[in-house]
């Protein structure tokens, strides 16, 4: 057998990727939680948190685009062909391990980024009449801020469905097809066999992702305080 075919490990999710996926796990948890919580105290850690997961977000979308190869949406955002063709060979049985997302799981994430940033900007004109308001309320009208607030409700709804259903599919991948996809989040490193174990395509410098979340950070704490 050709050399290629011995499984090997390879790059496949930098830290800034692996950074940015626990600490968004982690920011949405406790979002969700003060959000249903409520109160003043947990209500000003909703909002905080909320601005944090926005600059989050907004370093993402810029890594998707200049950073390492399997972070890049131009990695694993494909066309609707190769997605049904992906869920075909699920129900078929026939499972092929992609080395970063899978057809399916890349629109997956471009979903979970949209409605958190829906989510994220919305935050900033919602209001409750009771304790809490954003930080941008004041620069729109009642009516427009009571719009705002009611697409803040209705994308949580829909928030919860995605992240349920990420869930599920991480555990279903884990417990039916044998794959974990929960290692290579945390190593960076996944296991390839074939030609895909040759695939290692290194990973974009860090200093790059640091500039790109700062300035990103930047822009939201100019936006909330303006």
């Amino acid at each position: 057998a050709p050399a290629s075919a011995s499984p090997r490990w390879i790059r496949v999710w930098d830290w800034p990727t692996r950074l940015f996926h626990w600490s968004l796990v982690l920011l949405v948890s406790l979002n969700i939680y003060t959000g249903n919580v409520g109160g003043l105290r947990e209500m000003d850690l909703h909002m905080l948190s909320g601005y944090a997961i926005l600059a989050l977000v907004l370093f993402r979308l810029v890594w998707g685009v200049i950073g390492s190869r399997r972070s890049r949406f131009a990695d694993f955002v494909r066309g609707p062909v190769a997605v049904i063709a992906y869920a075909r060979s699920l129900v078929g049985g026939v499972h092929r391990s992609f080395v970063g997302h899978n057809p399916m799981g890349g629109w997956s994430v471009m979903a979970m980024l949209l409605s958190l940033l829906v989510q994220a900007v919305t935050g900033l004109f919602s209001r409750d009449d009771i304790l809490t308001e954003g930080p941008l309320v004041r620069h729109v009208s009642k009516q427009t801020s009571n719009l705002l607030t009611g697409i803040h409700e209705i994308n949580a709804t829909l928030l919860y469905v995605l992240i349920a259903t990420h869930l599920i599919a991480v555990f279903g991948y884990l417990l039916v097809k044998k794959e974990n996809l929960i290692r290579p989040m945390l190593t960076g490193h996944k296991l390839m066999a074939g030609e895909d174990g040759s695939a290692d395509a290194g990973y974009a410098p860090g200093w790059i992702a640091a500039v790109v979340l700062a300035i990103a950070a930047g822009i939201v704490w100019y936006v909330v305080t303006r």
